[in-house]
């Protein structure tokens, strides 16, 4: 079994070089360039999601069960970004957002809103 730090190593690398194999991209990445999202270890498993910072890049699973010695990398790829409201039914109009300046802002570039 490895360690968890050598499970998050590992899963880095693999994305990295995953990605920089991927014939619809044409932007090398460095180890730098691919990140964590989320990671958990419980016991002897660990998973973590992770992806990278180039433009259409995949989301990646991976789970280290530990009891068997395996790792096992998903590879997902955004199909469709359905907005959603607080009960379920899709939002088919969208609301126009204001730009609100907050009443203490001293910085006239419109930094602040």
């Amino acid at each position: 079994m490895i360690s968890n730090e050598r499970f998050i190593s590992l899963c880095v690398q693999k994305v990295m070089l995953y990605e920089n194999a991927r014939e619809d991209q044409d932007e090398f990445l460095n180890i730098d360039d691919v990140f964590v999202v989320w990671s958990c270890k419980t016991l002897q498993n660990s998973k973590c999601l992770v992806s990278a910072k180039n433009k259409g890049a995949y989301y990646y699973e991976f789970t280290m069960n530990g009891d068997k010695g395996e790792i096992y990398m998903d590879v997902y790829k955004k199909v469709e970004n359905i907005p959603l409201d607080l009960d379920g039914n899709r939002i088919t109009t969208r609301v126009r957002e204001t730009k609100i300046t907050p009443k203490n802002c001293i910085v006239s570039t419109g930094c602040c809103g």
